[in-house]
């Protein structure tokens, strides 16, 4: 995952870290709950230090695993649902590559031309993730309003 370098200067060895902020993440406990589930294994440490783990290490790991994370498929396609959402009729439209993956999604309040009249004629050329050019959507439809 990191390099044993960045947990230099710590008390406890990696993997208690990695666990502590493996519980606060996962099953969004408090710190003082993770406290409690360390202290039960033996481990005392304070709910301010789980705090400075996370604000430290947590953007870190969350940074490799983005790394790690499968490329979405080049194909696509659109789905479209018209649905009732606090009373009010809307459209909401979900990007989804060839595994089941959404890759983006826009609910809107009434339907476009702009959308309605590219949705055939559009592809997604490139891996929509890295910025070039944009999310599928937002190619469709660039000035849909969004919630």
């Amino acid at each position: 995952m990191m390099t044993k370098s960045s947990y230099s200067g710590y008390r406890f060895p990696p993997e208690i870290i990695q666990q502590a902020i493996w519980l606060y993440v996962r099953f969004t406990l408090s710190f003082r709950d993770v406290e409690d589930l360390l202290a039960e294994r033996g481990i005392l440490v304070s709910y301010e230090t789980e705090r400075r783990w996370v604000n430290h290490f947590g953007p870190m790991i969350a940074a490799d695993l983005r790394r790690r994370r499968s490329k979405p498929h080049t194909i696509w396609h659109l789905d479209e649902v018209y649905l009732k959402i606090d009373g009010r009729l809307v459209y909401l439209w979900r990007a989804v590559d060839a595994e089941g993956e959404v890759l983006d999604v826009l609910v809107q309040t009434r339907l476009t031309s702009a959308i309605s009249s590219s949705v055939e004629s559009t592809t997604c050329a490139s891996d929509w993730r890295t910025g070039e050019p944009s999310s599928p959507i937002e190619s469709i439809a660039s000035s849909a309003m969004r919630f």
